[in-house]
């Protein structure tokens, strides 16, 4: 009988090595390629998005927000309420392009590079942060630890990309590869925003996080980002990803 048990319990030992020496297998790149195709896994999105700004004094604003998706790449979002910020609007395309549509101004402009670090419309969310891109296209991660549940990795920027952080540490979740944690520094190596990601649920084939905050540790605000309707595959044409549609 004590055999049957030793052998049983080598058997496990065995099997558990195994799993760890796969997981251990994955370099940063191989991880930061599956978190962005996670991310973006469907074909496109069709998000409503209920936006609550917080300041340091806990007063609350509400926005409500539409965000289209396509591929990896192609981002729309335009902003249904309150009335004084209705239509404004983002698009964001390949090759870093990315326009700003102002009612009042009834035009569409480009966002230069260097004001991307601009937020969005009082939200604690820059405009890069509302690019459409894949993790692994701009930064080089490297795999700073492994924990029970996540990967942690350090991203650093690409030599050629233009960006605020001087570096992300990201906490990426082992058994599906979606990531919870984004601690975003500034260029002088400080902690400058925190965005958690929570309510990770599969909504049919696909991953989503349905509550994330991003939280300026500066100023002591944070925007709170809930997702109140989700569609996914709508087959949205490329006309939706231009400017004119965005002026509509």
């Amino acid at each position: 009988m004590k055999k049957i048990i030793l052998f049983c319990l080598m058997n496990v030992m065995v099997f558990a090595w195994q799993v760890w020496a796969q997981e251990k297998q994955f370099t940063g790149s191989q991880i930061l390629e599956k978190v962005d195709d996670v991310v973006n896994a469907p074909r496109d999105q069709e998000l409503k998005i209920k936006l609550i700004l917080i300041d340091k004094d806990n007063k609350e604003k509400i926005r409500e927000l539409q965000m289209l998706q396509k591929d990896s790449d192609k981002r729309l979002a335009k902003f249904l309420s309150p009335a004084d910020h209705k239509g404004i609007g983002t698009l964001s395309l390949p090759y870093d392009i990315m326009y700003l549509y102002l009612p009042a101004f009834k035009k569409v402009r480009r966002i230069a590079s260097h004001v991307k670090n601009t937020k969005f419309a009082g939200t604690d969310f820059t405009y890069e942060d509302m690019e459409a891109k894949r993790y692994s296209e701009k930064w080089i991660p490297e795999l700073l630890k492994r924990d029970e549940n996540h990967y942690i990795l350090q991203l650093k920027p690409k030599k050629d990309v233009k960006t605020d952080y001087s570096k992300l540490i990201m906490w990426v979740r082992a058994d599906n590869f979606y990531p919870t944690r984004i601690e975003h520094y500034d260029r002088a190596g400080k902690l400058y925003k925190v965005m958690t990601r929570e309510k990770i649920e599969k909504v049919g084939e696909y991953w989503i996080s349905k509550e994330s905050e991003m939280e300026d540790l500066k100023a002591k605000h944070k925007t709170k980002m809930i997702i109140v309707d989700a569609k996914f595959d709508s087959k949205l044409s490329d006309e939706i990803f231009t400017e004119r549609y965005l002026s509509r």
